[in-house]
């Protein structure tokens, strides 16, 4: 049963029956699933020992039951697969559940509801490729096989061993189809509805919030904002939300989560300048969309922490089409129908940054820095000589300063202050309307147009 105590079981004495008049077939007096809901939430928790979890008729009746129950109810959906997929012996009636309960979670999405999934040992087959794989946030159980089929059946499909770890809970958080491996249902569950908290795990950096002092001119600030102790936006993540629960992408550049602040909810994307080469792939900005659609679904404020010296210009990911999922970074960050504030904490790298700063509130750190390209990159186009990149440094106007005279930011937080930190954050979604962000970059632009 679910990790909660259940108040009240759904559809209990629902039954299947035998469409295809199946040899020896008849559909079990206990489904292979239990609906129900527990004090905070609507659940579906799927029964293997009952033909495999197989989906059948009456399991598919139940799941889409349970979730226009949770609609009406306004509750959030959990679902605990643990299913070997489509039930043969009832073909194609039992296929066409995976339609119905698609369309049932899409709906209960739409109507503004939060979903979570907790795939158990196995999840494969029509219950993996419908409503399992559509919750909001998903977990699997350390060791679960996890599949579009089963293991078996693509070795006798096409003659091939699978590689080791294929097919495994692991393997699908390592190319990011889950959000997090945990053997703890519960706590998992309570913190992504905001039951409980569940900070980020301290980093290295995490400590590190005190002013270094630099030379004041322009490469000074831009020298400080690229320190290497200098908390990027992931620490500041940690430091400001009691609550996270990762969504989870292959970019290790980009994070996002499901998080609580001064006891309010939020959605935080959150850039890591420390991991890797701090430069976001393709699959960060996709998380980044991802992240944003939730808020604007769960009707959320979205906080975004911008530290990036750019975007990976590589082959792989020009080939991965870098550049579109900035622009539909862009457009998504545009159309976010709630407030949303960004905080540039470290260095904003051109397009790749300000994709994740076209918020209705632009703050800037007083050290941090925002260009429309690197000195040492507009050293070497203008003048042919990186060496000079101080000097394109104050020629760019990428100070704090600099960009609150043009117009570019709305304000300016003060270094070394945590609190204050925190306080024009709280200010800033307090002021912000859906729509600021769009009249701030206007005005800015009307100055400089004749």
């Amino acid at each position: 049963m679910p990790p909660h105590q259940t108040q009240a079981e759904w559809d209990a004495a629902l039954r299947g029956d035998n469409p295809l008049d199946w040899p020896d077939y008849k559909a079990p007096e206990d489904e292979s699933v239990v609906t129900g809901r527990t004090e905070h939430y609507a659940f579906a928790e799927g029964r293997f020992e009952v033909l495999g979890g197989s989906m059948g008729a009456a399991h598919g009746e139940k799941v889409v039951r349970a979730y226009r129950r949770a609609t009406e109810e306004r509750l959030p959906m959990v679902v605990l697969p643990a299913s070997g997929g489509a039930r043969m012996q009832e073909g194609m009636v039992s296929l066409i559940q995976m339609a119905r309960t698609s369309s049932a979670a899409a709906a209960h999405g739409r109507a503004g509801l939060l979903s979570l999934a907790l795939l158990r040992s196995p999840t494969t087959g029509g219950v993996y490729a419908s409503y399992a794989s559509l919750a909001d946030v998903r977990a699997a159980e350390p060791g679960a096989t996890i599949g579009f089929a089963g293991p078996r059946v693509v070795e006798l499909t096409t003659g091939s061993p699978l590689p080791p770890g294929s097919h495994t809970a692991e393997s699908a958080y390592e190319h990011g189809l889950v959000d997090a491996v945990t053997a703890e249902a519960g706590p998992w569950i309570e913190a992504a509805l905001g039951l409980r908290e569940a900070p980020l795990a301290p980093r290295r950096f995490g400590g590190v919030f005190r002013h270094t002092t630099f030379d004041d001119s322009p490469w000074g600030e831009v020298e400080q904002a690229r320190l290497p102790i200098r908390p990027s936006g992931i620490d500041w993540a940690g430091r400001l939300c009691s609550s996270w629960t990762e969504l989870h992408s292959t970019d290790p550049v980009v994070r996002a989560g499901l998080a609580t602040i001064e006891g309010g909810r939020v959605v935080v994307v959150a850039m890591d300048r420390h991991a890797a080469d701090g430069r976001p792939r393709p699959a960060g900005y996709r998380l980044a969309q991802r992240a944003i659609a939730l808020a604007g679904r769960l009707s959320l404020p979205l906080l975004t922490f911008v530290d990036t010296p750019g975007a990976d210009p590589s082959a792989a990911a020009e080939a991965d089409g870098v550049a579109g999922e900035i622009a539909r970074t862009f457009a998504a960050m545009a159309e976010l129908p709630t407030s949303s504030v960004s905080v540039c904490v470290g260095e904003g790298g051109s397009g790749g940054a300000l994709a994740l700063g076209h918020a209705d509130r632009l703050l800037i750190q007083e050290h941090a820095v925002f260009s429309v390209i690197a000195p040492e990159g507009a050293a070497a186009i203008l003048e042919r000589d990186a060496g000079k990149a101080p000097e394109l440094a104050a020629r760019l106007k990428l100070t704090s300063a600099d960009l609150l005279q043009l117009g570019i930011v709305d304000s300016v937080v003060a270094e070394p202050d945590p609190a204050g930190m925190r306080l024009a954050i709280i200010t800033a979604f307090n002021e912000a309307r859906p729509g600021d962000r769009d009249r701030r970059v206007d005005r800015a632009t009307a100055r400089w147009v004749r």
